[in-house]
């Protein structure tokens, strides 16, 4: 059984347990959108802001709440992706 201290190790030396991988649409996945920039949803995640505001602006308040919630999905999609170019896919 594994202790506080082997996951403590685990997580700091990288060491990845054999037995859970990544299935094969996972891995396809990870495989192309490691292809894309980081960059990419940064500035995805900064343009609907822009637009949301712009759509609260214009009084276009539904459309600005819709908008509104897209940019913590881009920012945790960017981060996903900077993980697998770091640590790479099973």
């Amino acid at each position: 059984m594994a202790t506080q201290g082997d996951t403590i190790k685990t997580v700091r030396t990288g060491n990845k347990n054999p037995q859970h991988k990544e299935g094969p649409v996972a891995s396809a996945i990870e495989e192309q959108t490691a292809k894309l920039p980081s960059d990419l949803f940064l500035w995805l995640g900064i343009g609907s802001m822009v637009a949301s505001a712009a759509f609260q602006i214009a009084g276009q308040k539904k459309v600005s709440n819709f908008i509104g919630h897209w940019p913590v999905n881009f920012l945790v999609l960017g981060l996903y992706n900077k993980l697998v170019k770091l640590e790479g896919h099973d």
